[in-house]
């Protein structure tokens, strides 16, 4: 059997069935931009472990169909996720002799450095967006005081939110597909989570909601953004600010940023942003952390 017809068995009858929607479509995407014309026509006893390592060369070089050159060590190592789970199955239901993936070497992966606005961007935005009166850009507003991400933000309806008790409920995300948006479960198990909202964010979003005729917090004429066209909208503005470009992930580093400014613990900071542990916080935010510490301790010397 060629490794291309295996794969589409694998896809339809052990993935799809097995989780969530953008999982599987990630997968496919994976196989036919990348593995489909390199190695899928070769036989599956023929994918020795030289075989594999060579095509996973080959992608780091220069696999990236457009530019023509490396992928990146993270779009690498979802391939090799693809080829290893994909041939341990096959060689479980006995179609190969060996199972050659368990030999290959994942290229190193670096943390990409964080980036947060500075506090003189943060209320330029702010002051932008309440003055503009434009309901769907509150969720920027959201964003930068929740580190909520875009896909949770989305998909947030105003069910999720109890204003008596001042608290956020993640317990969805979404992303775009062909046919419009897809509401699933959360990115982790973590990330269902309970957000305490601050007290002056309140009063804002009840007026949004009262004003609302969509279940969506985010909306345009009644129905729910899609993410790409809620992330131009904030391209735009930031171009309209002439704020230097930040992707819109960077509202989520900025909460974390100014959250860690005010003194909030690595634990709390954690629990908040969904995160599987304080140490994934901590590897991620060192740098906050440690300018947080280096000005507490100017302010100590000032004791001196």
């Amino acid at each position: 059997m060629k490794y291309i017809d295996w794969l589409v068995q694998w896809l339809e009858n052990y993935i799809r069935p097995s989780v969530k929607v953008r999982t599987y479509e990630r997968y496919k995407l994976i196989v036919e931009q990348h593995i489909k014309d390199k190695i899928g026509g070769i036989e599956l006893n023929d994918l020795s472990p030289l075989v594999l390592q060579s095509f996973i060369t080959g992608l780091l070089q220069n696999g990236n169909g457009k530019t023509g050159k490396g992928l990146s060590a993270n779009s690498v190592n979802a391939v090799i996720s693809v080829l290893k789970n994909s041939l341990r199955t096959a060689h479980l239901l006995g179609l190969t002799k060996e199972y050659a993936a368990d030999k290959l070497k994942r290229p190193k992966l670096t943390e990409k450095p964080v980036e947060c606005f500075t506090l003189a961007e943060q209320k330029r935005i702010e002051q932008a967006i309440f003055t503009g009166k434009k309901d769907k850009q509150y969720g920027i507003i959201l964003c930068l005081y929740s580190g909520l991400r875009i896909g949770e933000l989305i998909a947030l309806q105003w069910s999720d939110i109890d204003f008596t008790k001042g608290i956020l409920t993640v317990s969805k995300s979404c992303h775009d597909g062909k046919d419009g948006l897809i509401i699933d479960e959360p990115k982790t198990t973590s990330s269902r989570r309970v957000i305490p909202l601050p007290k002056q964010l309140l009063p804002i979003l009840k007026g949004i909601k009262k004003r609302s005729d969509s279940p969506f917090a985010v909306s345009a004429n009644g129905k729910p953004v899609s993410v790409r066209s809620y992330q131009r909208s904030f391209e735009l503005l930031l171009k309209k600010l002439n704020i230097p470009h930040k992707g819109f992930h960077s509202l989520r580093h900025t909460f974390a940023t100014r959250a860690l400014e005010c003194g909030m613990d690595v634990k709390t900071l954690s629990e908040i942003l969904g995160h599987k542990n304080p140490t994934v916080t901590l590897n991620r935010y060192a740098h906050s952390l440690m300018e947080h510490k280096a000005d507490m301790m100017n302010r100590l010397g000032k004791l001196l």
